[in-house]
């Protein structure tokens, strides 16, 4: 007799939903959000289809050529057609263990590299990163990556202009939607604010309010978005769009600076008791430094912004509360840190820094948890040791990294050495759909001697491996979520047995460890590792009243204080205090200096000037993207493209899925352009196009849109890679990394610079190749 469907609760990075399976204990039925849930993710709509999909990882396998050769440089890594052996569980960790001892005993700890990205699981206890790095802290370390993809930049400069503590509070507690709503007459958002990322959440939140605040505070609040996208501010919030060319903010900031100046808007007490650098960037967009007048002209012919648009926007902006935001897109593009640098320069000069609602702001718009406005709550942790080895790299530097081993690497003002990394470890994270040009990536994997990869599904990271172990997915274990700013503690309860031979990886990893000799597990399993982190947690100082295990698992969670912090000064001496950023700093700059080398903000950074980089000023400056040099490439090269995060997916994740498929068209990812675009080369809705740049090509179907300006294109990342026909394209399925360049912001900051690339389009004439991606590879028998 069958049994009866299931209901179960279950977490992700985009939110708490919920699932039912069937009476095999296997089959999805169906996914959906709780009904009181503000704004729920459309992503949700795509686990159905993925829970069993036919690209899941059954068993572990071994790439063919690896197993027979044995470990070394392969150029057949990652080859569509190169085949597979499943293998058991046994032999699949007695070949990886092996390979650890070996390359660690011939070529040191730091030859081992881990890999893992943070995005692969919502649990605080199957996190694949926290697992991976557990794991190889304990057998001995590896060389590791800093800072992300997201905000790699800004990690990076912030720092330097208002001191980490302060440049934590722009990420953990800035300004909040109701701040916004009680004290803000304008918020201007360089980089538009979209409601998709809203839905987003590293750990999940119980319910999508962010969205909804907004909502609220758009009630009071006048929004002006700068953006090349019409769309990209979520109707709800009326805001007024202002065309921007992709790559120009700076210099359309820094013409809201010269007008701030010559009209005499700007405060110049602030800048005078609370920063350090104004004449200096106030020489320089009056031309008073090297002749050029950063005026609104100048920067029309830039931007293509109107002058008088601009000039009539800084005097609304001088008129009343005003909030500058900066969204982390801007920052990942060529000199990323600059229209960081130039939007707390512009929020200076308007001197709101540290008032309630107004002054800068770096993340409203790029992430859920920013601006809720709840001071956050110490969450359940999985230790991770401490790592014996020195050596890391900017993780946007991964293919640097293994083609050039023992080459320098500036960075933040010193020199690394880039080690001769042997062995790549990764867990979590798909660097197909992080990582630009991807024929660069596909040739520095190709390089290592071993790759090892943990995966549910076949994506285009598993199918360069050389060892694929398959691991259970949310659905299939038991875990506890929550995101920061979050209101409850929730059990995420497992759905589904794991599919064919998938494993958790604390399963995994504790299996290698006792090959190795080490131990990862500590004799628990993933029940008793739940109850001792939620024990723990629950008997720290900082923690709020909370159950015990067994009634918190029963009762499905436990809320999470909620309690706001205030839009007033704070009383701690060391930072910003207990509220916004910079609140006690406005109050009083001596007695709460910020964690700078002049305890003010630092328009002018002293200490980035004495790093004397080729590509970085003592201040935000606006030079012309080197891609756009040129004739002959700007000719051939007509559009800006740019490269967003979808609003179907999470990154890549479940590219199969319902959601994301009901997106796509012809089967491939979509590409925007403008109607004068689309009648410049003969296009309509729905053809396939191939779009090219100086380093890749990829097939794509048209959507025509007049919410672009004229010139720009754009498509999302996250379509799985398929270089299944390379004759026609790099990707026939429209993954935006072919295209893109792998160079880094600057020598400061050695960020990611993917969200933006100059393309041609044409259309495909020929035959269109099927869409492969989602299949998975063939499988031979062991010889």
């Amino acid at each position: 007799m069958t049994s009866p469907e299931t209901t179960t609760e279950t977490s992700a990075h985009w939110g708490t939903f919920r699932v039912e399976v069937a009476g095999d204990g296997e089959t999805l039925l169906r996914a959906w959000a709780h009904d009181d849930d503000p704004d729920a993710a459309p992503a949700i709509g795509n686990a159905v289809d993925a829970h069993r999909h036919r690209s899941r990882v059954a068993r572990p396998a071994v790439r063919r050529g690896w197993l027979d050769e044995g470990p070394g440089a392969d150029d057949r890594r990652g080859d569509v057609d190169e085949p597979y052996v499943e293998v058991d569980w046994d032999t699949a960790l007695d070949l990886v263990a092996a390979e650890l001892r070996r390359v660690r005993a011939e070529h040191g700890d730091a030859a081992v590299f881990g890999g893992s990205y943070g995005w692969g699981s919502a649990g605080r206890l199957h996190h694949a990163q926290s697992q991976l790095h557990r794991f190889l802290n304990r057998t001995g370390g590896y060389t590791r990556s800093v800072n992300d993809y997201s905000r790699g930049a800004s990690a990076v400069l912030l720092p330097h202009l208002v001191g980490a503590p302060a440049a934590l509070d722009l990420r953990s507690r800035p300004a909040s939607w109701q701040h916004v709503a009680e004290h803000t007459d304008l918020v201007v958002s360089f980089g538009g604010l979209r409601r998709s990322n809203t839905w987003v959440v590293p750990g999940g939140h119980a319910r999508h309010r962010g969205s909804d605040l907004a909502r609220r505070a758009a009630a009071t609040t006048a929004f002006v978005h700068l953006s090349a996208q019409r769309d990209d501010a979520w109707e709800e919030l009326g805001a007024e769009w202002v065309g921007v060319m992709p790559g120009t903010d700076v210099a359309l900031m820094l013409a809201l600076v010269h007008v701030l100046v010559v009209d005499g808007l700007a405060d110049e007490e602030f800048l005078r008791t609370h920063c350090v650098g104004a004449e200096r960037v106030r020489a320089y967009v009056l031309g008073h430094s090297d002749g050029v007048v950063r005026d609104p002209e100048w920067a029309e012919a830039i931007t293509r912004t109107p002058a008088a648009s601009i000039r009539a926007l800084a005097h609304r902006m001088a008129a009343g509360r005003t909030l500058v935001n900066v969204v982390y897109a801007l920052q990942r593009g060529e000199r990323g840190e600059q229209p960081v640098w130039a939007g707390l320069i512009l929020a200076a000069f308007l001197g709101q820094v540290g008032l309630p609602g107004g002054g800068f702001a770096h993340g409203f718009g790029s992430m859920g948890d920013y601006g809720v406005g709840v001071a956050g709550t110490r969450l359940p942790v999985l230790d991770q040791g401490t790592n014996p080895v020195p050596d890391l790299i900017p993780c946007a530097r991964i293919a640097d990294l293994l083609l050039h081993p023992g080459a320098d690497l500036p960075y933040d003002g010193r020199v690394l050495r880039m080690p001769d990394v042997r062995l790549a470890y990764w867990a979590g994270g798909n660097p197909f759909h992080h990582h630009q040009d991807l024929r660069r990536l596909r040739t520095a994997f190709r390089r290592l001697e071993t790759f090892v990869v943990h995966e549910t599904h076949w994506t285009a990271t598993a199918r360069h491996a050389d060892v694929v172990l398959p691991v259970a997915s949310t659905l299939e274990r038991d875990d506890v979520a929550a995101g920061a700013g979050d209101t409850r503690l929730r059990a995420s309860k497992r759905a589904s047995r794991p599919y064919a031979e998938a494993r958790e990886e604390l399963w995994i990893l504790g299996r290698l460890a006792e090959r190795l000799g080490a131990d990862h597990d500590e004799g628990l399993d993933a029940s008793g590792w739940l109850r001792r982190m939620y024990e723990e947690w629950r008997a720290a100082p900082s923690s709020p009243p909370a159950p015990d295990f067994d009634t918190f698992w029963a009762e499905g969670g436990v809320d999470l204080p909620h309690e706001p912090y205030t839009a007033g000064p704070g009383t701690t001496g060391d930072g910003p205090g207990d509220g916004p950023a910079f609140a006690a700093f406005r109050a009083d700059p001596v007695a709460h200096p910020l964690a700078t080398p002049s305890g003010r903000i630092e328009l002018v950074s002293s200490t980035i000037e004495g790093f004397d980089l080729p590509d970085v000023d003592a201040h935000a400056t606006w030079r012309e993207p080197e891609q756009w040099w040129g004739a002959a490439s700007a000719a051939t090269y007509d559009l800006h493209l740019l490269c967003n995060q979808p609003s179907s997916r999470l990154h890549s994740q479940q590219d199969m899925g319902a959601a994301s498929r009901a997106t796509k068209v012809a089967g491939r990812e979509p590409v925007r352009l403008h109607p004068d675009d689309a009648t410049a080369r003969g296009l309509v809705d729905g053809d396939v196009v191939r779009v090219r740049s100086e380093r890749g090509s990829l097939l794509a179907g048209v959507v025509v849109t007049d919410a672009l300006l004229p010139g720009v294109a754009q498509m999302h990342t996250g379509a799985w890679f398929d270089p299944s026909a390379p004759d026609v394209a790099d990707c026939v399925h429209g993954n935006v990394n072919v295209l893109t360049r792998d160079v880094p912001t600057s020598t400061l900051t050695q960020a990611t610079s993917g969200a933006h690339v100059r393309v041609a389009i044409e259309r495909h004439d020929g035959p269109v190749p099927p869409v492969r991606a989602h299949e998975p590879p063939t499988f031979e028998a062991r010889a």
